[in-house]
């Protein structure tokens, strides 16, 4: 078992050569690594002490970050993708990046989410967001939101999300939804084109558990970019806070209100 796992997608040419590369230079400090596709079935074998290091753009670090978080491992992410929001390690500095994580690494706790559909017995998780969203194009969905025990909107709507402080900057910005600092223990509830009723996002302790309920017409439940289940006329999904949170390696550089300018370009995107 490696304690330094570089994940890619297979078809990214320029991470894995930059993975053989790293493992080179890494091996030359006495550090031994391996690499993983995040397209490729087997699991990798990783446990708690185990570094992953995530080779791409913020949808590699969404797969990496799930596969640390099944095993509680740490995630380092490095920017190889145009946009890169959630990362803060420039591809040329992999292997100090690696070798500072490794003898005083800054970890970063991200709350996650866990995701539970009505009727089933298993759980998901999201790190930026989970949708309740339109099965096609030209229907909306009809959403019923409860917080606790209370019953709050309903919306006819192309979707609804529930974000995290760190998926904030994702979708749930292009919705029109706050950018909130990633340090705050909230959810964020967004409506996605909503039509005649508040277009406003909700903002909840992330203590609190939120069901979204689909109203009248079936509904799709996409975590983090990827289906995870439908919903039938009745049926709920409840999201509330993990009880295991993503631990990011983080290189100290990551400063909000910079990466808005840098990465949103000040509205000129």
């Amino acid at each position: 078992m490696t304690n330094i796992l570089f994940t890619a997608f297979s078809n990214r040419t320029d991470a894995l050569e930059l993975a053989s590369e790293a493992v080179v230079g890494l091996r030359e400090l006495g550090i031994e690594s391996a690499t993983h596709f995040l397209d490729q079935l087997e699991p990798p074998e990783i446990d708690a002490a185990t570094l992953v290091v995530s080779l791409g753009g913020d949808g590699t670090f969404l797969r990496s970050a799930r596969l640390a978080h099944e095993h509680d491992a740490r995630v380092l992410p490095v920017n190889l993708g145009t946009m890169g929001f959630l990362l803060d390690v420039p591809s040329d500095q992999i292997v100090a990046s690696v070798n500072d994580a490794l003898t005083s690494p800054r970890v970063v706790e991200r709350l996650a989410l866990a995701i539970s559909l009505e009727g089933s017995s298993t759980s998901d998780f999201a790190l930026n967001d989970v949708v309740i969203e339109r099965r096609r194009v030209g229907h909306m969905v009809r959403v019923r939101t409860y917080v606790g025990d209370d019953e709050y909107l309903t919306y006819s709507a192309d979707g609804v999300l529930v974000s995290t402080p760190t998926g904030s900057t994702g979708y749930n910005f292009s919705a029109g939804g706050p950018v909130v600092d990633a340090s705050l223990s909230v959810m964020i509830i967004t409506p996605i084109a909503p039509h005649f009723t508040i277009d406003r996002s909700i903002v909840v302790d992330a203590d609190k558990t939120v069901r979204l309920v689909a109203h009248k017409k079936p509904a799709a439940v996409v975590a983090d970019g990827t289906e995870i289940g439908m919903l039938e006329p009745g049926q709920a999904v409840t999201v509330h806070k993990s009880p295991t949170p993503v631990r990011v390696v983080s290189s100290g550089a990551f400063e909000l209100g910079v990466r808005l300018r840098q990465s949103l370009r000040e509205g000129h995107a």
